[in-house]
């Protein structure tokens, strides 16, 4: 894909966003990286919800709020990217429209419903030279961007097992749409944080080969899956083991990650959501990712434990990737759409496996 061939991405200004969708991904992710990142300036904000348009006036005055998204891609010609951070049924048609109006596009995960949903995009961005991402934000928390230098450089030897889990405890279900029965809507745990966690896997170790799975639906009332383990077998030998689940009151390791010399453990999740999520924002006003000490991951063995210092997170370089992929020629997107088709694949297969109690074969 050539993303800079569209009209609508100048290098010599700012670019113009558009964000669709106001809700907690919109409002605390993606609205505050992209206000802060350099060359970004968001301009418009969809959402028709009174209380979010009050929110959106005090948080980004100078962005204008727009009813629809028809009515923002009504005019492409004012926008140079849009960002689709709507409910997850919402993700394929809303990005397929505006790659059709030729702009740039960036989806919060999951791309789409479906592995062939998503396909079916990436050939239209390729088709339209037009830029498309997917906010896998994931691949800038910091300890992921640790065990990924331990594991790239050597540090563990040869990795046999990655371990990763996205795990709570709300025993009770939340009112909303990923608590929703109808497939339509892609709720649940495993498209979800799932999303996250094969992506993961995917990214330090490439491609799956088998996959089996096991996912359930725990808690009283609910009606979409709450707990789910995947194990995956990658090409290169590695064995992916992951977790996610809602109904977690004792919650394991984040990563383990075992080589035949070392390992790497670590507990805690990443600060940035939580500070995102506070308000704060990454405008250099404070360090930015920075785990504490006490949360610091083990690198070695049981005979020579080593407590490391997690790398800071890095949410903000996923916009700066953006600008770069649509200011400066050459430059691939920070997450390749089809990296999103190979996690979406890996998850139906993870379905089908637990529908039949069977390990499912990737070609």
């Amino acid at each position: 894909m050539n993303p800079q061939t569209t009209s609508h991405r100048p290098s010599d200004r700012t670019l113009r966003v558009g964000l669709i969708g106001y809700g907690l991904a919109g409002s605390a992710f993606h609205a505050p990286l992209i206000a802060t990142t350099p060359g970004l300036r968001l301009d418009a904000v969809v959402t028709a919800n009174p209380e979010r348009r009050e929110q959106l006036r005090r948080e980004h005055p100078d962005a204008r709020a727009v009813d629809t998204p028809e009515q923002l891609l009504a005019d492409p010609d004012a926008l140079d990217l849009v960002v689709i951070a709507s409910p997850n049924r919402t993700h394929a048609p809303l990005a397929r429209a505006a790659l059709r109006a030729g702009l740039a596009t960036v989806v919060d995960k999951p791309l789409a419903a479906t592995a062939a949903q998503a396909l079916e995009l990436c050939r239209l961005a390729e088709a339209r030279g037009v830029l498309l991402s997917v906010f896998q934000n994931r691949r800038w928390d910091g300890d992921f961007l640790t065990a990924s230098r331990l594991v790239r450089g050597g540090a563990l030897g040869r990795v046999h097992r990655f371990e990763s889990r996205f795990e709570r405890f709300r025993p009770k279900p939340k009112p909303g749409w990923r608590e929703l029965a109808d497939p339509a809507e892609v709720g649940g745990t495993l498209y979800d944080l799932g999303s996250h966690l094969v992506d993961q896997a995917l990214t330090l170790f490439g491609p799956v080969e088998t996959v089996y799975a096991e996912i359930d639906v725990r808690r009283d009332g609910a009606v979409v899956d709450d707990d789910a383990f995947l194990a995956l077998t990658h090409a290169c030998g590695t064995r992916s083991h992951l977790w996610t689940s809602a109904i977690t009151p004792l919650i394991g390791p984040r990563l383990r990650v075992l080589g035949d010399t070392a390992g790497y453990v670590k507990h805690g999740m990443d600060p940035q959501e939580a500070d995102l999520r506070a308000g704060h924002r990454p405008d250099g006003s404070h360090p930015w990712g920075a785990d504490r000490p006490e949360q610091y991951g083990t690198l070695g063995s049981d005979e020579s434990p080593i407590s490391l210092p997690t790398d800071p997170g890095d949410y903000p370089a996923f916009y700066a990737g953006v600008v770069a992929a649509l200011t400066v020629p050459g430059t691939p997107p920070p997450v390749d759409p089809r990296d999103a088709v190979a996690t979406l694949t890996v998850l139906e297969a993870a379905r089908a496996s637990a529908a039949t109690g069977t390990t499912v074969r990737l070609d």
